[in-house]
């Protein structure tokens, strides 16, 4: 297999908070279709994943900073649902200009890197 398109190597922000906690593409990905669906319910479907496990991701995201990042409803007249708070929609432009800021960074040294890696080949079947 001949050597593929620089677009292939990424660069993937994560920010590792104190005592393990971290904030990196999955819960920004989350915020984004939390912020698009009106559920997390939805959102965690759509990143193929329970409805616990979505869940438990808002929770520790509300409980990393000093303002919450989702407000849920539960069910009832209006069926319950969740949105972005002022400050998670503020939380999730900056983690996406983040990400554009390290990609534009660092695009110079992924060119040179492309140039200089090692062709990726298929396994053989033998």
């Amino acid at each position: 297999m001949t050597k593929s398109k620089a677009s292939e190597l990424k660069v993937i922000l994560r920010i590792d908070f104190p005592g393990g906690v971290r904030l990196g593409r999955g819960k920004a990905q989350l915020m984004g279709l939390i912020r698009d669906t009106g559920s997390i319910s939805a959102a965690g479907r759509a990143m193929d994943m329970s409805y616990r496990r979505a869940w438990l991701l808002v929770d520790e995201m509300n409980h990393m900073f000093t303002e919450p990042v989702v407000e849920s409803q539960r069910g009832g007249k209006q069926g319950g649902g969740a949105a972005l708070t002022a400050f998670g929609e503020e939380l999730l432009a900056r983690m996406q200009a983040l990400q554009q800021q390290a990609e534009n960074a660092m695009a110079a040294d992924l060119v040179w890197l492309e140039k200089h890696r090692a062709p990726v080949t298929e396994p053989s079947n033998d």
